[in-house]
């Protein structure tokens, strides 16, 4: 029972905004693509599919981040009972579990086209190197939101087996989305973040943070209403922007307290709401047009 718990703790399975952050746009590009003209189950296969990836790669990926700041771990408070920061669990142990954790992952995805299983892979070293950028830049949580948001593709791919303008443009002001909520996420790590010589945007943007933040989302929010152009989403959608915008911007942005790290927890978490809401959005989009 110990291991299994220390397991859990590893792979933050008992914390499921991770892999619903790395989910939803998977399920965006899904949705887009997809005709709603043909039978649903297939949608709902591939969904499932998408949610088991996401569950497995996040749980990998943390694995490695957790390998690969060892060391800071152990001096930083929020981190330093990790499994791995505290020798609860070995190196040599948490490298097999990620090598199973991949295994079963390659099976998930080889059930999607060629395509997209290429581009998946084409995308290993992206998902495994990321956590080395807080060492060398003040910009990891862009190569987090290129990371995190790269299923948006793949949701696309998996359906039209080819690539165009539009998943690409969506994923760019994904990316965006996540800047911005990852740098609200780092501000619980600031101090200790400081004194270890790690950086993030949090540190980059601390003077004037909302401003930084309000940008990456005015961004996205760009973005998203070009895309229901690009798809003739109807007035349905563009007013669920409406709902979408006033998340960001008031719920996220106004009562953000960079001081207070359950304020900005509770902030970050409150993107899974989010995606579930542009999610429906889309659905509803697609929904009518067709």
């Amino acid at each position: 029972m110990k291991q299994l718990n220390l397991f859990l703790e590893l792979t933050r399975l008992k914390r499921p905004i991770g892999y619903m952050l790395l989910f939803w746009p998977c399920l965006w590009g899904l949705t887009i693509a997809y005709n709603f003209s043909m039978s649903i189950q297939f949608f709902m296969k591939y969904a499932l599919l998408f949610f088991l990836g996401a569950i497995l790669m996040r749980s990998a990926g943390c694995i490695v981040n957790d390998i690969f700041d060892k060391n800071f771990d152990s001096k930083v408070e929020r981190t330093k009972n990790r499994p791995i920061a505290s020798g609860d669990i070995s190196i040599k142990l948490g490298l097999f579990y990620v090598l199973i954790l991949c295994a079963v992952a390659f099976i998930v995805l080889i059930q999607f086209n060629f395509f997209t299983i290429i581009l998946a892979l084409a995308s290993m070293p992206l998902a495994f190197t990321y956590p080395l950028m807080k060492r060398f830049t003040y910009w990891p949580q862009l190569f987090l939101g290129v990371t995190f948001n790269y299923g948006l593709i793949l949701g696309w791919t998996s359906i039209s087996s080819e690539i165009s303008i539009v998943p690409i443009i969506f994923y760019l002001g994904a990316i965006f989305w996540t800047l911005g909520y990852d740098t609200i996420y780092g501000f619980q790590d600031i101090k200790d973040d400081e004194i270890i010589g790690v950086k993030s945007t949090s540190i980059k943007f601390k003077k004037n943070p909302k401003f930084f933040i309000l940008l990456c989302y005015l961004v996205f929010i760009v973005i998203l209403t070009y895309l229901g152009i690009l798809m003739n989403f109807n007035k349905i959608y563009f007013g669920g922007l409406i709902l979408i915008a006033m998340h960001l911007f008031i719920f996220q942005v106004k009562n953000l307290n960079i001081n207070l790290n359950s304020n900005c927890l509770k902030i970050f978490k409150s993107n899974n709401f989010l995606g579930l809401l542009i999610f429906i959005n889309l659905l509803i989009g697609k929904i009518i047009i067709q």
